[in-house]
């Protein structure tokens, strides 16, 4: 089971979105012989990207899992998205991984994407190989690469292997630590001869060898006192320090190629055996024991109590929910239970099964380092660790990122509202990125999530998996009214004299304005007996159903309070119902004096942006009527923080990407109410016409 575990390599592909990881993955799971052809995404025929979502956008939206086996060892593979609006998932998924394998296009370079899933590896502290991709593309540039990813990741840039030709000249690769050359067929089978360095090349070869000796050496003093001194190292020893300088992080090596053609891509796959961690070389797991700040360390051994992290839910219509789980210590059996730390319960299971594409196959065990999935559990959700019941843990799980943009989500067909909400929060178990509530001043379901791309997946999914068709529409601004000043002695009698009984109440009410957040206030001052006691319940019911509806554009009013200090009563004609209604009109008739205003809230926000486009989302936040409140920066990044009307900002993760080329991310949130501007009223008090 030991040597099972040492010869296991969990490697998360990721990138910024097209630049090819979905088509590296089919090359080495052909090459290992996991797939008898490579699949391919434009043709919609790959084995990782097969949900109709990702076929039509020809992108990865969830990530898929598969493994193979290369020179006796078993390489798991995660194939992570790389598209903005599904970054949340390539989070949590890299929890799976112990090493990353980050690609990155020869013709676009470092772009946004490759940055952010650059930084969810330094937070998981995984080891990783740039793979550079593309070199048969037009316009590609390896060296160009190369200097870009030193530059903007901070690293040592490492090559191992360089290219030999470029564009479609490119022809195969040179192996910097063995001095040979790579010749490839350009057929994607994978299949190449060596040969001796081009003679052409040496000089270019030298150089670069040159740079990767220098950072070899650095990982070990004692191989540096040698280099230094001139003496010749052997290649055991060169191999050997370059290996550590991999699995510690020191060392980030750089290796080039083609997925689609398989060039390299053999390579690659030597060096993830080589270079990447074993699950039993990540050590140790740290965890809390539940319910105190102790620390448990879990060793990633067979023998230490089983412990595994859930990183990933799938909702399947047909085998119901599939929890996706990393062993990080002990083994688990199939047909047994386990102990779910987090819900304090236990949960029976059937089969453990291995993900392989769209397919799964049972396995009878798992142990450290491996990746199963279990149908059918009743308490268990994204985040939660699984352990034994007498020496549990809790290991800490991933975050979400924050939600950007957010919809009034309703049923396309009238009376499916429920099955709507039911199949939805069978989504939201899968995707931890969305997030369902229900605006308690608007009675609408919002649904907010990573970006347009992403919800409007959401409901294409909904409709494929469940059935169910959904309307999106913009979020109404949950406006509010006021008053601004005090009223006395506003009287209002209502009186109804039909034959039989009548209806006779009669209030006298004083108004005034609140403070911003105060709510409502009702003070009874009656004295004398003109009023009976009785009747103040009705009318302060009244006015609480009158409160839920403005004089301007029927939005609740807020921040004011109503003195009853008088009133008139008959003894037959009056009643609660009169009451209750003279209540509801007086206050009308007494905002109408107290000059009414709209309240709209106004939302704090952080905005992060490259430095150079800072001024241009400045301006667009003055053309929103935002404040800016502070500036910070964060390494290459300005942080924005400012005020801005919630109107203003309802579809802002559209505009802040066109503003900033997708390298713009904020966060935000409700911070207060102001009046709206006059013009601005006139607007909103329209529109609410319009739409009743």
């Amino acid at each position: 089971m030991e040597k099972k575990a040492e010869e296991l390599r969990n490697v998360a592909l990721v990138a910024h979105v097209g630049s090819g990881k979905t088509s590296l993955a089919e090359a080495m799971l052909f090459n290992g012989k996991a797939t008898t052809r490579p699949g391919r995404v434009d043709d919609g025929t790959s084995n990782l990207d097969f949900e109709p979502e990702e076929i039509k956008r020809g992108i990865t939206i969830s990530t898929s899992f598969h493994n193979l086996t290369w020179k006796k060892h078993t390489i798991n593979l995660i194939d992570t998205p790389g598209d903005d609006n599904f970054l949340s998932d390539t989070k949590f998924s890299l929890q799976a991984a112990d090493g990353v394998v980050v690609v990155i296009d020869a013709t676009a370079g470092v772009k946004v994407g490759t940055e952010k899933v650059w930084s969810f590896a330094d937070e998981q502290g995984l080891s990783r190989i740039i793979f550079i991709n593309k070199l048969d593309r037009e316009r590609a540039d390896f060296f160009k690469v190369v200097e870009e990813a030193s530059r903007t990741f901070e690293i040592k840039a490492t090559p191992v292997f360089i290219p030999i030709g470029t564009e479609d000249k490119f022809e195969g690769l040179v192996d910097l630590i063995k001095k040979k050359a790579y010749l490839y067929r350009k057929d994607g089978s994978g299949k190449f001869e060596s040969s001796d360095v081009p003679a052409d090349m040496e000089a270019v070869v030298e150089e670069w060898r040159e740079k990767m000796m220098e950072n070899i050496v650095e990982v070990s003093d004692e191989l540096m006192e040698k280099y230094l001194e001139g003496e010749e190292l052997s290649p055991n020893d060169i191999e050997e320090t370059f290996t550590q300088g991999v699995k510690s992080g020191m060392i980030v090596p750089m290796v080039c190629g083609s997925a689609t053609l398989n060039m390299g891509v053999p390579q690659l796959m030597d060096l993830i055996i080589q270079g990447l961690p074993s699950p039993l070389e990540r050590g140790s797991q740290e965890g809390a024991k539940p319910g105190s700040e102790e620390v448990v360390e879990r060793p990633s051994s067979a023998d230490a109590p089983f412990s595994a992290l859930v990183f990933k839910t799938l909702a399947d219509p047909f085998a119901g929910k599939l929890t996706l789980l990393r062993v990080l210590s002990g083994t688990l059996q199939s047909d047994s239970t386990f102990y779910n730390a987090n819900k304090e319960v236990k949960e029976k299971f059937g089969q453990l099964l291995l993900m392989e594409g769209k397919k799964q196959r049972s396995v009878e065990m798992a142990g450290p380092g491996d990746i199963v999935a279990i149908a059918k559990l009743k308490q268990t959700s994204t985040g939660d660790t699984l352990c034994s019941e007498n020496d549990p843990v809790i290991y800490e799980s991933a975050e979400p990122l924050s939600p950007v943009i957010s919809y009034a989500v309703g049923a396309k067909v009238k009376g499916s509202e429920d099955k709507v909400f039911t199949s939805l929060a069978k989504l939201l178990e899968e995707d931890p990125a969305l997030k369902m509530e229900r605006d308690q001043s608007t009675a609408e379901i919002v649904l907010s999530g990573s970006g347009q791309i992403h919800l409007e997946a959401t409901c294409e999914k909904l409709k494929r998996k469940f059935g169910v068709e959904v309307d999106l529409r913009p979020v109404k601004v949950p406006y509010r009214e006021t008053i601004k000043k005090s009223v006395q002695k506003v009287i209002y009698r209502h009186k109804k004299q039909t034959g039989g009984r009548g209806q006779f109440a009669e209030v006298h009410f004083d108004l005034s304005p609140l403070e911003k957040g105060a709510g409502f206030e009702f003070d009874e001052a009656l004295s004398g007996m003109n009023v009976p006691r009785s009747f103040v319940p009705a009318v302060e019911k009244g006015l609480n159903e009158a409160l839920t509806s403005g004089i301007l554009a029927g939005y609740p009013i807020v921040d004011l309070k109503v003195r009853f200090y008088d009133g008139k009563s008959h003894d037959v004609d009056s009643s609660e119902m009169a009451f209750k209604i003279a209540a509801r009109m007086c206050l009308k008739k007494a905002m109408q004096e107290a000059n009414p205003a709209m309240l709209e809230p106004i939302m704090e926000m952080e905005i992060t942006v490259p430095e150079e486009v800072m001024g241009d989302v400045m301006g667009d936040l003055n053309g929103r009527r935002g404040r800016v409140l502070g500036m910070d920066s964060e390494g290459r990044y300005q942080v924005i923080k400012a005020q801005v009307p919630m109107a203003e900002v309802l579809m802002y993760a559209l505009d802040l990407n066109s503003l900033t080329g997708g390298r713009g991310t904020f966060w935000m949130k409700h911070s207060h109410y102001e009046e709206v501007p006059a013009q601005l009223t006139e607007k909103v008090i329209a529109a609410s016409q319009e739409r009743e």
